[in-house]
């Protein structure tokens, strides 16, 4: 007897409230991954007749059945070959498969135990529940794996389903049969060593009929080969690969509380694709994050380095400290605060994971954070120099290399939006924000320069075009030579 349809006692016409007050509950056996199946204890209402049902794994449930149930409700001698044959073809079609059966109980007991159901069960059917990927979960899938990622699906389900979601989701290519070293079962994992447990997780996308237990020494495996780990879970018994896992992602609709507090993430719509979109997301963070750092560091070495070579050579200061605070607040604020807005660059999902371990001031970095900072110090004093020797005060020889600092600063702005792409690539408006923060500071130091108050506060001056020239020049030069490393550095590492 098949029976595809969920909810299928109502649709069949039975009432649960009826059933339940005719066949009362006495008893029950509940869930337990090791039997594999859970059971209810009846009794008749008028009959005093006593019966045990039980749904479950089909591999546990038919071994127990000595007979089953005909279509017309006769006992009929059991077929255990025909059941296989049919839980095969339901679950080539991704069904998910219930076993069915009974047992008619003698005596007054009123409890239920283990025991009572070991042998002797009357198979009644199989239920084929469709429970379909989600079509962004698909789409999910490969992101990930054109972003570096494997994808390894763990479940409860037979090896047929799991084979079969496993394809139409794209963890599998084309169709493997059941056996093959890219789909395990649970005994088969039970059978293995645990340094033959590393060497077949890795070649291995779909593990089925897995038990709690076996998903520890799953991640434990997996992590040996040094990756990084995500695993997914529900249950309590999950709890432990949950911990184990370098991230423990739990699913919050029909997540367990000792689930969630093991976690490191809780999903609150159990979607597939939401990993995937945080995965983006993280990437972009970390992004966003060297870009601040690859752009904050040369220009506070740049002003380091003016009051360094200031102090060990003698010289007049270019700069004043109170200009320098004003310089780190208010650029910090308008200028590298917008960075943080930045939209993920384009081939985000499509470049390697970072490798664990790798530091984020590489070798490229640290080289362009001397050369920036380095171009920014012998700037501020070229214009400072030039300044004093056309006959201008030092408050207007600082306020012109104030101010070149400032504007060095925002054209390396503008090639810090991306450490790999130009910013014609990204789009000169993408960010707003950022255009706004740079609109505010140059009103900014226009207030510097001109507005008296703030002549008296920061001991500043008017400047002329020339000033302005030397410095447009200056930013526009560091831009420039900004681009041309990240050119060579497209050429050296298209990948990178």
């Amino acid at each position: 007897m098949l029976i595809n349809h969920d909810e299928t006692g109502m649709k069949a016409g039975f009432s649960p409230e009826i059933l339940a007050e005719e066949w009362p509950r006495q008893d029950g056996i509940p869930f337990e991954s090791h039997y594999q199946y859970m059971a209810t204890m009846h009794r008749g209402k008028d009959s005093n007749r006593l019966i045990v049902y039980l749904k479950g794994f089909v591999e546990s449930l038919i071994p127990r059945c000595k007979d089953e149930l005909g279509v017309q409700g006769e006992i009929m001698e059991l077929d255990a070959e025909a059941a296989h044959h049919q839980v095969e073809s339901m679950t080539s079609k991704g069904l998910r498969v219930l076993a069915f059966a009974q047992k008619e109980m003698t005596g007054d007991s009123s409890s239920l135990n283990y025991e009572d159901v070991s042998a002797g069960l009357t198979f009644i059917g199989l239920q084929g529940m469709m429970d379909p990927p989600r079509p962004e979960a698909v789409e999910a899938v490969s992101a990930c794996h054109s972003a570096g990622i494997k994808v390894k699906m763990i479940t409860g389900d037979h090896v047929g389903t799991a084979q079969a979601v496993a394809q139409e989701l794209g963890i599998l290519g084309d169709p493997l049969p059941v056996g093959d070293r890219q789909v395990l079962s649970g005994s088969q994992i039970e059978a293995l060593s645990d340094e033959e447990l590393i060497d077949s997780a890795a070649g291995t996308a779909v593990f089925a009929r897995v038990a709690p237990a076996q998903k520890l020494r799953l991640v434990e495996a997996i992590q040996a080969e040094k990756h990084i780990v995500a695993m997914t879970g529900d249950g309590v018994n999950d709890a432990p690969a949950l911990r184990q896992a370098d991230i423990g992602i739990a699913m919050g609709i029909t997540c367990t509380e000792v689930a969630k507090e093991t976690a490191d993430m809780v999903l609150t719509d159990d979607n597939f694709a939401t990993i995937e979109a945080a995965i983006e997301e993280g990437r972009g963070v970390y992004d966003n994050l060297m870009k601040f750092v690859t752009w904050t560091l040369p220009t506070n070495l740049g002003e380091g380095l003016v009051i360094l070579v200031a102090v060990f050579a003698g010289l007049t200061l270019p700069i004043l400290p109170l200009q320098i605070l004003w310089i780190n607040m208010a650029t910090a604020v308008f200028l590298g605060a917008t960075l943080a807005f930045e939209a993920g660059e384009p081939g985000i999902m499509t470049r390697l994971p970072r490798p664990p371990g790798t530091q984020m001031l590489s070798k490229p970095l640290v080289w362009r954070v001397l050369w920036v900072g380095f171009l920014i110090m012998v700037g501020s004093y070229v214009a400072f120099e030039l300044a004093l020797m056309r006959g201008l005060s030092e408050e207007t020889a600082r306020t012109s290399a104030v101010n070149l600092i400032v504007f060095c600063e925002i054209f390396y702005l503008f090639s810090c939006r991306s450490l790999k792409h130009s910013i014609f690539k990204l789009g000169f408006f993408s960010n707003s924000w950022l255009i706004l923060g740079v609109l505010i500071m140059v009103l900014l130091q226009l207030a510097f320069a001109y507005v008296p108050f703030m002549n008296t506060i920061f001991e500043s001056a008017p400047i002329d075009a020339t000033e302005w020239m030397v410095i447009i020049a200056s930013g526009f030069i560091v831009y420039l030579l900004a681009e041309i490393d990240k050119w060579r550095y497209r050429r050296t590492k298209p990948d990178g």
